[in-house]
């Protein structure tokens, strides 16, 4: 229903950042404020798993392994949401993707890929 366009991913060094961004660019910004937003993130041979949400509230969630070096943020009027992943560790490498949920139902991206490697 929604079109999520991601981008930012890429190859790190361990310890390094990267910014993660998603956009809704067929949404008018009144109706991207009401979405949770959300990242997500898949490893080779492991399930999706959840990373970060915000509402349209602007209240967060984080999971543990990423408290204190990621960061969600957005900015409704550009119908844009980002994850600004400090202090990357190997562990972190996945596809990530970007989440639109509203009305129990979820909205995809098509993944960025993010390589956490020395």
């Amino acid at each position: 229903q929604v079109q999520l366009e991601e981008s930012g991913g890429g190859l790190v060094q361990p310890g390094g950042s990267l910014r993660l961004s998603c956009k809704a660019p067929r949404l008018i910004f009144s109706v991207f404020t009401g979405y949770t937003m959300g990242w997500y993130r898949q490893a080779p041979g492991e399930q999706r798993e959840l990373v970060a949400t915000i509402t349209h509230d602007g209240t967060t969630y984080y999971t543990d392994s990423v408290k204190g070096r990621f960061t969600i943020s957005r900015h409704n009027s550009r119908k844009q949401i980002w994850l600004q992943m400090n202090a990357l560790k190997p562990e972190d490498t996945a596809t990530y993707y970007c989440n639109a949920h509203q009305n129990g139902v979820d909205d995809w991206g098509q993944g960025t890929q993010v390589t956490v490697s020395s």
